[in-house]
C-alpha cells in the first residue's frame, strides 16, 4: 500500500462538507498547518472539529473559523480566539467544552476500539447534563462516548514511507492519540524518509494507524504567547 501523498491538497481531497475531523496539536504546537491551509483553500463547510483548542484568530483552526467552515467545535480550551468567542455568543457556532483528560481519553478509547469510558471528571457539573452516571465503589462516574471521527489529521517531526511517525518534544501532545482514532489518518511531517531509516525504538505512532503521509512545505512554529523579562543592567 503506497501511503505517500505529494501535497496537502491531495491528502485532504476527499474530505467533504459535514465531515468530523480530529486535528492534533496543543495551542499552536504540533498542529497540522499544511492540512489546515489546504482545508481553508478547499472551502468545505459544516465541519465538526475535535481539537484541544481552536487556534488563534489568524493561525491554526482560527483560519477555518474565519471562513465559517466549522459548524461545531469540540475542545477543552478556547480562550485565545476572539472570532471563536464572537461566533459562540452570536449562536453561529456550536461548542462542546469538555475536560482535557476526557478529551484525551475519548480519543484513546476510539483508537482502542472501546465504545465508551467512565470518568469522574465533570460529575455534578454542566458537563454531565443528559449523560448517564454510575457508581463504582461508592464513587460516581460519568459515561462518555468514544469519538467517531471520519478523519484524524496529525503533525509529526519525522515519518517514513510506511507511515511510522516520531514527534518532537511537546509537539507529541494529542497527535499520537488522534492518529489511532480516525477512520482515515493523514499525517504531515517535517521530514519524510524511506522505510527502515527510523529507529524502531523511537517510533511513537506505528505506521499501521496511518493511511496517508506527506512532507509539509513549511512550518511557521509560531509562539502563542511570548513573555519576556526586562533585563536589568
Amino acid at each position: 500500500m503506497n501511503k505517500v501523498i505529494t501535497t496537502a491538497e491531495n491528502a485532504i481531497a476527499d474530505i467533504q462538507d459535514g465531515a468530523v475531523l480530529m486535528l492534533g496539536g496543543f495551542g499552536l504546537c504540533g498542529i497540522p498547518e499544511n492540512c489546515i491551509s489546504a482545508l481553508v483553500k478547499k472551502g468545505i463547510k459544516n465541519l465538526t472539529c475535535i481539537s484541544n483548542n481552536a487556534g488563534v484568530d489568524d493561525f491554526g483552526i482560527g483560519l477555518m473559523l474565519q471562513q465559517k467552515q466549522v459548524k461545531k467545535m469540540i475542545s477543552s480550551y478556547v480562550g485565545e480566539n476572539a472570532e471563536f468567542e464572537r461566533q459562540l455568543l452570536s449562536g453561529e457556532l456550536e461548542v462542546e467544552l469538555i475536560p482535557q483528560g476526557t478529551l484525551a481519553t475519548r480519543c484513546m478509547a476510539a483508537g482502542y476500539g472501546i465504545p465508551a469510558i467512565f470518568t469522574p471528571a465533570g460529575v455534578g457539573t454542566e458537563v454531565a447534563a443528559g449523560k448517564e452516571t454510575r457508581q463504582f465503589n461508592g464513587k460516581e462516574y460519568l459515561l462518555e462516548l468514544a469519538f467517531d471521527a471520519d478523519f484524524a489529521i496529525v503533525k509529526a517531526w519525522k515519518g517514513d514511507t510506511d507511515g511510522n511517525l516520531i514527534y518532537n518534544a511537546t509537539a507529541r501532545n494529542f497527535n499520537p492519540l488522534m492518529a489511532m482514532a480516525g477512520k482515515i489518518t493523514i499525517a504531515e511531517v517535517e521530514e519524510l524518509v524511506p522505510a527502515g531509516q527510523l529507529d524502531p525504538n523511537a517510533i511513537h505512532t506505528p505506521g499501521i494507524y496511518v493511511h496517508r503521509i506527506f512532507q509539509g512545505a513549511k512550518y511557521e512554529k509560531r509562539i502563542e504567547q511570548r513573555t519576556t523579562k526586562k533585563l536589568r543592567l
